[in-house]
């Protein structure tokens, strides 16, 4: 059959309007006749017409057992789905199938086309916002690591914020929600999210939620009202979806090489603030301006700042050792064996004892890591001097050099372990002070000759004593309008009549 215009137009304009012969342009083009009936019915080639499907003799029997086995697939788990090979398997080897693999691949194919879920396009009213997680791969001070950045997009608007942090979990959830909301200048009134164990405990019937404590938290502080996808249905938040892969294909390619997550959350709200100045299509308005009106049905922020942080109560190992996710960190061993509330932040941990702020120390993301601050451990070593020199808290702590010429002259004037004991007493005034406050008045003290601790202890007060300044009456405007008598001084004057 020909499918070539040209010729198409040709024969129709010699028959339709030169008259020629029919049997004359079948045999100078060499068409069946009944091909010159349909070039001169139809306008342009119509293409091939079947009237109907084509009998499947081989497969034909077994599409139903096809269709069964694909239906079940829809309850199990998504990696234990029946591929075409599995199906073509089991109809050889249950079924007695003697036809080939393309057959049931394409039978496989047409029902999933068949199948495929259709969308309906969901409205956007200002003011909502959708949260998602993403992760990428980038190179963290010489290292391959991966990181999970967090996303926060406005649908209405399009605008949308991204941070990164070395793990997804309540402390990053909650940072994130912060930092967006302070990018962006007000608070979604309504937020969608999918089904994370960082918000939801138990999924209900519906839209039924039981939430986190953590959860509740944030939202309480910032009073928007939750939207939790149905479970399998990441379509119903498909805007930050999009996004996440969008951030990851544009703001981490070539692979970010950084020396710590501040400097990539740097950048990466420096391509956000950038993207706000891109125009969609279909919109009049670039995102920076429409985020202006949508911050018009956006919540206020609060004047009081929240704290993204995990609450834990756990205890006080033997080793004056707290454990918090995965990792120990030291407190000061008279809180042995009590019980202590850990608080976990992005940046810091703080153990709390009785409401006292026992300890706090960097946080460290990694796992099976044990961090000490050794003047957790100089009161016990004052008690057991003998164990100083192989304490591991110890192990990796730099002083000064002035430090070793004091030990020295300490256990060499005193006998014993006395000498370790009065160096252990000197080492706790860091306990009140900074190591650069006690390093100066150890230089001044071996500089004096008077190296016992209660000589450097008053040295060390010394140094921190300011001088009394004049009395002023700035930032006490209540006081000015006060006025004393002045004092009469004349009767001191007759101590001195008849006298020297």
């Amino acid at each position: 059959m020909y499918t070539d215009m040209e010729m198409w137009r040709d024969i129709r304009r010699r028959v339709v309007v030169d008259g020629e012969s029919k049997r004359l342009i079948c045999r100078e083009y060499g068409i069946h006749f009944r091909t010159l009936q349909k070039i001169l019915a139809n306008t342009t080639p119509p293409g091939y017409r079947q009237t109907k499907p084509r009998e499947k003799r081989k497969i034909g029997p077994y599409l139903a057992f096809i269709e069964e086995i694909l239906a079940e697939d829809k309850k199990a788990p998504r990696k234990q789905r029946h591929t075409a090979k599995r199906i073509f398997d089991r109809l050889v080897r249950e079924q007695g199938y003697d036809g080939g693999y393309t057959a049931v691949k394409e039978a496989v194919r047409a029902y999933k086309h068949r199948n495929r879920e259709v969308f309906v396009p969901l409205s956007h009213p200002p003011g909502w916002a959708q949260v998602d997680f993403g992760y990428a791969t980038i190179e963290l001070d010489g290292e391959e690591t991966e990181v999970a950045f967090f996303v926060m997009t406005l649908p209405f608007s399009d605008a949308f914020f991204v941070c990164a942090f070395l793990r997804e979990c309540t402390e990053t959830f909650q940072e994130g929600h912060k930092r967006a909301f302070e990018f962006f200048g007000g608070v979604a009134v309504r937020i969608s999210y999918d089904n994370s164990k960082i918000a939801v405990i138990t999924i209900g019937r519906g839209r039924n939620r039981k939430l986190t404590d953590g959860f509740l938290r944030l939202q309480s502080h910032y009073h928007f009202t939750e939207h939790f996808c149905r479970v399998r249905r990441p379509n119903e938040k498909g805007h930050v979806e999009n996004l996440v892969g969008f951030s990851r294909r544009n703001f981490m390619v070539p692979v970010p090489k950084v020396k710590s997550i501040v400097e990539l959350n740097h950048h990466l709200e420096t391509q956000c603030r950038n993207d706000l100045g891109r125009t969609l299509r279909g919109k009049e308005k670039p995102k920076a301006d429409l985020l202006k009106e949508e911050l018009q049905s956006m919540l206020p922020l609060s004047s009081e700042r929240f704290e993204a942080h995990r609450v834990e109560k756990t205890a006080v190992g033997p080793l004056s050792l707290v454990r918090f996710d995965r990792n120990d960190y030291s407190i000061p061993t008279k809180y042995a064996h009590h019980p202590v509330t850990a608080i976990g932040t992005v940046d810091e941990v703080r153990l709390v004892v009785n409401d006292y702020l026992a300890a706090r120390h960097p946080r460290s993301w990694k796992k099976h890591g044990t961090f000490f601050n050794p003047i957790h451990y100089l009161a016990l070593l004052e008690r057991k001097p003998g164990a100083f020199d192989f304490s591991r808290p110890l192990e990796e702590w730099v002083l000064p050099s002035c430090f070793d010429l004091l030990r020295r002259r300490l256990e060499s004037d005193l006998e014993g372990s006395e000498g370790t004991r009065e160096f252990i007493k000197v080492l706790r005034l860091m306990e009140k002070a900074s190591l650069s406050q006690l390093a100066r008045a150890v230089e001044q003290a071996l500089f004096i000759g008077a190296t016992s601790v209660d000589a450097i202890k008053l040295i060390l007060e010394y140094r921190r004593q300011e001088p009394i300044a004049l009395f002023s009456l700035d930032g006490h405007p209540h006081l000015k309008s006060v006025r004393m008598p002045e004092v009469d001084l004349s009767c001191y004057g007759s101590l001195t009549e008849g006298g020297l």
